[in-house]
């Protein structure tokens, strides 16, 4: 554990994907930067996703806005750093179960589109086609979005610190936040650092960051399980899209298995009840796979907001800002917040309209500002 600077003029905490990419957007706007990381850079939220990029986000334009111009931010940060990003188009197909559902798309669609989304209604056929394992009996329809990539989070993460890094900024790892003080002083085991601006990145841990600077991050922790199993035979050897179920399956190929993903076990539910449940819709939706073995494959925490959509903003009192809450959609909106933040921080004008983005919508009209 190295020895931290007396100063900087930004201090981020937290090395996931969101505080590596606040970090480069600072540095490489020429703010004096160090980041703090409790662990390792993206050990955190970061791989506990799917590993995907997609650009719909069914119901949220914003946020579609957001991931939208995120997917640009890595095609750019590919370019610029030379690092491989893993990203793969596979698409990203949401099945309907119910007309309501199909009329939820219909009046949204033009504002999906206005947001820069690629987005089209299929029929139940055609939504078996896209991935064979879909029986279109069960479904009504689906929405399918062609900008949709698995990525590698990890190499993401490299990037954004590798650029960061170019740019000047100092990142710590294994230096957990202990303490932060009014005047803005943040304190850590390897010692102190103070700091004209502090931003909380920290995932999981942001409500309690946030706290330790009299603010309120309205994020909770909400754990999931990642599971695996079995390709069949009958499955085509291109990759499947990753494709989302009404119940909230979601399921896409995982080199030559298919990853599973559906939460974790309701508080009063068993994990063998709730893997049952998991059998359950996967034999329903996908029938090749009924009654397949389901592994383990990994789990951990996310942040989430109590409306699944991220808060980006800054304490109306002093000079800290956040951006947590991601709802394990940090991945797909992490240059995006690296923006937002930059501007905020050097108070300029942001490429889009960030008020909704703030505590505010939560906690009132003064608890932040976007």
């Amino acid at each position: 554990m190295s020895r931290l600077p007396g100063r900087a003029d930004a201090v981020v905490i937290g090395g996931g994907v969101i505080g590596t990419s606040i970090a480069c957007s600072l540095a490489e706007s020429g703010v004096d930067t160090v980041l703090l990381e409790r662990d390792a850079l993206g050990s955190g939220s970061s791989g506990t996703t799917a590993g995907v990029v997609r650009t719909y986000f069914p119901g949220n334009p914003l946020i579609s806005s957001l991931a939208v111009r995120s997917l640009a931010g890595y095609q750019a940060l590919a370019e610029r750093t030379g690092t491989d990003l893993g990203l793969e188009r596979i698409g990203l197909l949401v099945l309907f179960s119910d007309e309501e559902q199909v009329k939820e798309f219909r009046r949204t669609q033009d504002a999906q589109r206005a947001a820069g989304v690629d987005v089209e209604l299929v029929t139940a056929a055609e939504a078996a086609r896209l991935n064979p394992l879909v029986d279109e009996r069960t479904v009504l329809a689906a929405a399918w979005s062609p900008e949709a990539y698995a990525c590698d989070p990890a190499a993401i993460v490299r990037g954004f610190a590798t650029a960061a890094r170019q740019a000047g900024a100092v990142l710590h790892t294994d230096t957990p936040v202990t303490g932060i003080d009014p005047d803005g002083r943040i304190h850590t085991p390897a010692g102190s650092i103070s700091a004209e601006t502090v931003v909380c990145a920290a995932g999981p841990w942001a409500g309690t960051v946030a706290a330790m600077a009299d603010v309120t991050l309205p994020v909770t922790t909400y754990p999931v399980d990642m599971l695996l199993t079995d390709t069949p035979g009958s499955a085509p050897r291109n990759a499947l899209p990753m494709t989302m179920h009404p119940s909230s399956l979601r399921i896409r190929s995982w080199g030559d298995r298919i990853l599973v993903g559906m939460g974790r076990p309701a508080p009063d539910e068993t994990r063998q009840d709730w893997l049952r449940r998991v059998s359950h819709h996967l034999g329903t939706t996908f029938p090749s796979l009924a009654g397949r073995p389901i592994d383990s494959g990994w789990s951990g925490n996310l942040d989430v907001s109590p409306d699944g959509m991220a808060f980006i903003g800054r304490d109306p009192s002093r000079r800290f800002f956040y951006a947590a809450g991601f709802s394990g959609q940090g991945l797909c909106q992490a240059p995006a917040a690296g923006e937002i933040v930059r501007d905020l921080v050097l108070d300029k004008e942001s490429w889009t309209d960030t008020s909704g983005l703030s505590t505010a919508r939560h906690l009132g009209g003064t608890a932040g500002t976007g």
